[in-house]
């Protein structure tokens, strides 16, 4: 039986404004298993973004249940949720968001530094999967050093760090040209394969094309919850 990792029940998103409370989010409603492949779509204003930072425990629902991996968010500390966070969740932004005075490796070490690993460990950890990225050679080097499409394996690397059972990746691939985003959403895709469980974020259709399922937003609801058949068989 597959597992449920992600579960949204009437969930609620609202601001509150100079000009009053403003609803961002409407009563959602989403299940996605281990190993599901997503991608949400919408246009500017959807509430699509929002709707990720809450997947991500950056920010919390105003009202409804939001389980991850078996755990109500919304009855954990600060704490707690930064630790489930950190465990089960790695992010990849569209703006890569490395720190410019680090090297690849501490970049890439970052997320196990809160795991409270030693830094011995951490670097060899850091090493192996810059070295699956193909950036094997880079190991010192700056973030301005290296090209865009290396940029987001750093960043791809960083999320895997942990482990982590999901990754969230927010326009991806906004920031590079069409060439590099088929090798980046290709890395998406094997590890899609291996197991990770996959959400995106995107307004482009041949990116939302790699998942198996289009998640489409319109004024803060789902309107279309659709699977590729293709991609589901693959």
């Amino acid at each position: 039986m597959t597992k449920k990792v992600i579960e949204i029940q009437g969930l609620y998103k609202d601001y509150n404004t100079a000009a009053g409370v403003f609803p961002v989010l409407k009563d959602v409603n989403l299940t996605i298993d281990d190993g599901d492949y997503v991608a949400i779509m919408g246009p500017s204003g959807s509430g699509k973004s929002t709707f990720m930072n809450i997947l991500g425990c950056l920010d919390r629902p105003t009202k409804g249940e939001y389980i991850l991996d078996g755990h109500s968010v919304k009855s954990l500390s600060s704490n707690e949720l930064a630790k489930l966070r950190n465990k089960t969740i790695g992010f990849v932004f569209q703006g890569f968001n490395l720190l410019a005075r680090s090297t690849l490796v501490e970049n890439v070490s970052l997320p196990l530094v809160y795991a409270e690993d030693q830094k011995e460990l951490r670097n060899k950890i850091a090493k192996n999967i810059l070295e699956r990225m193909g950036l094997g050679n880079y190991f010192n080097s700056k973030p301005s050093q290296i090209s865009g499409g290396q940029q987001q394996r750093v960043a791809i690397a960083r999320a895997l760090v942990n482990q982590p059972r999901i990754i969230l990746a927010d326009e991806p691939t906004g920031n590079l040209d069409s060439k590099t985003s088929d090798e980046i959403m290709k890395i998406f895709d094997e590890l899609n394969q291996i197991g990770n469980t996959i959400i995106i974020v995107t307004h482009e259709n041949d990116i939302a094309e790699h998942a198996s399922r289009q998640v489409r937003f319109l004024d803060g609801k789902i309107v279309e919850d659709s699977r590729n058949k293709e991609k589901a068989e693959a």
